[in-house]
């Protein structure tokens, strides 16, 4: 059900003809870039937390991790992850699949900094089998982000 939200959102953006759905699981970063046959930090993922009773979705570069001293300075509260079994009521979306594409209302989107180094990246469409490859000016055309945000490290 959640893909075929999803999969419905991007079609009004023309998008649909961009989903890539795969044969092996697509759940995690590794996982996702092995399904699609790119490098793992092209992967999008999503990242659900939770500020106050708000659920938010921030999404990063594949191989890029929250840094907390950024998170807190830029929201002014701890990270904070939704628990996996509040993922899909909150977020409409399960784990594996978590996007922003039809996700329920209420939901704010933040996309990190550490997308802007790709020219094309990979986000879950709304379930642990599937990808979309997107721009990053499309990104931002149908992801219903707020601001471009700065709270993620790259790897060392």
């Amino acid at each position: 059900m959640a893909f075929e939200k999803a999969k419905a959102y991007l079609d009004r953006f023309g998008l649909r003809d961009r989903i890539i759905e795969t044969e092996h699981s697509s759940a995690t970063v590794t996982e996702a870039a092995r399904a699609i046959g790119c490098e793992e930090a092209m992967i999008a993922k999503t990242l659900s937390f939770l500020q106050g009773e708000t659920p938010v979705l921030i999404l990063a570069d594949g191989t890029a991790r929250i840094d907390n001293r950024k998170y807190k300075d830029r929201f002014g509260c701890k990270a904070k992850m939704i628990p996996a079994e509040m993922v899909e009521p909150l977020i409409g979306h399960d784990i594996g699949g978590v996007c922003p594409f039809g996700a329920n209302n209420g939901v704010i989107v933040y996309l990190d900094e550490s997308l802007r180094r790709h020219e094309i990246v990979y986000p879950a469409v709304g379930n642990d089998h599937s990808g979309v490859k997107l721009t990053i000016p499309e990104l931002e055309q149908c992801s219903g982000y707020t601001e471009w945000v700065d709270v993620c490290k790259q790897p060392e």
